[in-house]
């Protein structure tokens, strides 16, 4: 979890960046950010995929930590499920801070670390990430976050309430209070699987809570 600003002089960036990686130097259109304000909220285009699946990994099979799977639908107002919706996850490693490397070109997407990736719900609204259970920030009361943006091609993009974890105890009713519902309900109740791993579950709401979001 973390509090968000204005980013336009990162946007700026990002365009810059964009226009030099495309020929003859013409950014590409970007859909705009909404939910104002959110800091970092450009970076979901720094390095985002042609083309991408439904399921993703974050890190390598041998990342340390527990390893924790996170599953989910997106749906839109209306209930019906929401295809090809693109999700931008990245979160901390084991000790809890963000990793350095990946591909990020931009300062945002660089502080971001390299846990973290990209993924498109498929024909039911359905996505699941393969990761590790993240680390609290140190000497910090932050509990354990992923984070989550939401790219809806053609439309908008904003950032919705992170995932965080029921049996964390630095979730306290004053942390649970910052929760906003942007998105839905971040709170997840993790369980164990077969092999001792997580399992936690995060639906998704397109536009719920977001200022800004363009009616349908």
């Amino acid at each position: 979890m973390r509090l968000h600003s204005g980013g336009l002089a990162l946007g700026a960036l990002m365009l810059s960046v964009l226009a030099s990686c495309t020929p003859g130097g013409t950014a590409p259109t970007l859909e705009p950010v909404v939910g104002l304000p959110c800091e970092g909220c450009e970076a979901i285009f720094d390095g985002l995929p042609a083309s991408m699946g439904p399921s993703l990994r974050l890190g390598s099979a041998d990342e340390p930590g527990e390893p924790l799977q996170l599953t989910g639908v997106v749906r839109d107002g209306a209930g019906n499920p929401a295809a090809g919706v693109i999700l931008y996850f990245y979160q901390t490693d084991a000790t809890g801070l963000y990793p350095p490397g990946g591909r990020a070109r931009t300062a945002e997407g660089k502080r971001h670390g390299r846990l973290r990736g990209w993924l498109r719900t498929d024909d039911t609204g359905a996505y699941t990430v393969e990761t590790i259970r993240p680390g609290g920030y140190p000497g910090d009361v932050e509990p354990q976050h992923i984070h989550i943006h939401v790219l809806e091609p053609g439309r908008c993009t904003y950032y919705i309430d992170d995932v965080v974890f029921e049996d964390d105890p630095r979730l306290t009713e004053r942390m649970r209070a910052r929760m906003t519902g942007r998105g839905g309900n971040g709170i997840v109740t993790p369980t164990r699987d077969e092999h001792g791993g997580w399992l936690v579950t995060r639906d998704i709401t397109l536009g719920k809570s977001i200022a800004g979001y363009p009616p349908r």
